[in-house]
């Protein structure tokens, strides 16, 4: 069976893989374009157990919301350079991977990986590009968010994204992407206080106390050292509570005060690449 040089540019549109593999697949499938289409898609799963091994830390990282604002989600793609990272190509491949996750609404990772891009299995997409571009590939983390109103960010470099949600649908634009640049630069861990366990506030508790123990602090005194110890540890990863950085005079919450007094943070994600 012989084959044309439309079904070479017609394999390649489907698969993303070279002029030349297109080509050889087609010789070794006899021109039956399905045939073809599988064999490029063994060679993606075997470059992928080959490399399965390998470290892939570096990718991309991107955010979006819905055009309504009020669903979001942060998703991750591992790959082993950052020559592979910086390639249009594959951000584009990360960002159309983002929109089926918010056309469907996808919960998490796995729903995500079961769900079709293209007519084929994002999981399966995946593990085609890996024999594509020829490094492990891994769509290692996915997060969604719902909320009254959302807002994303993407640092410049695709290594750091944010997302941030509000409880009100109105919200200023450049106060909530202020938000959403504030989380990316201080990384608190919970919104406020109340949002983080027990049990992590009695370990800091312990690990304060034998800071200021070992410091030669009279053991009556470090109960109440601790707690201050404590307080300020609020500050420092609480988001409300973190000092604004763009006015070192006010907390996130007051800055939000200033915009509507109603106005809080109801969720929030980060994720970064950067070490």
């Amino acid at each position: 069976m012989s084959f044309t040089t439309a079904d070479v540019v017609k394999l390649r549109k489907v698969t993303g893989a070279g002029m030349m593999d297109c080509k050889n697949a087609l010789k070794d499938a006899e021109g039956d374009f399905d045939k073809a289409l599988q064999i490029i898609r063994e060679k993606g799963k075997a470059i992928a157990n080959k490399r399965a091994d390998r470290d892939a830390a570096e990718g991309v990282v991107l955010a979006k919301v819905t055009a309504d604002n009020k669903f979001g989600a942060i998703v991750v793609l591992n790959c082993e350079t950052d020559f592979v990272a910086k390639n249009d190509k594959f951000v584009a491949f990360v960002d159309s991977i983002l929109d089926v996750a918010l056309t469907n609404k996808a919960e998490n990772l796995d729903a995500l990986k079961a769900l079709e891009l293209d007519g084929t299995i994002i999981d399966t997409l995946v593990t085609e590009q890996t024999g594509v571009i020829g490094e492990k590939l891994e769509l290692s983390y996915y997060k969604s968010i719902s909320a009254e109103m959302l807002i994303g960010y993407i640092h410049p470099g695709n290594k750091l994204a944010t997302l941030v949600g509000f409880n009100q649908g109105e919200v200023k634009t450049q106060v909530a992407k202020d938000i959403a640049m504030q989380i990316a630069a201080m990384a608190p861990v919970a919104i406020d206080k109340d949002a983080i366990s027990q049990e992590v506030i009695d370990k800091e508790i312990e690990i304060a106390k034998e800071k200021y123990r070992q410091e030669g602090k009279p053991e009556a005194m470090l109960d109440k050292i601790a707690q201050g110890s404590l307080n300020k540890w609020f500050k420092d990863v609480t988001l409300l509570n973190q000092t604004y950085v763009k006015d070192g005079k006010i907390s996130v919450k007051e800055f939000l005060k200033q915009s509507n007094k109603e106005l809080t943070v109801t969720a929030f994600d980060r994720y970064t690449l950067d070490v």
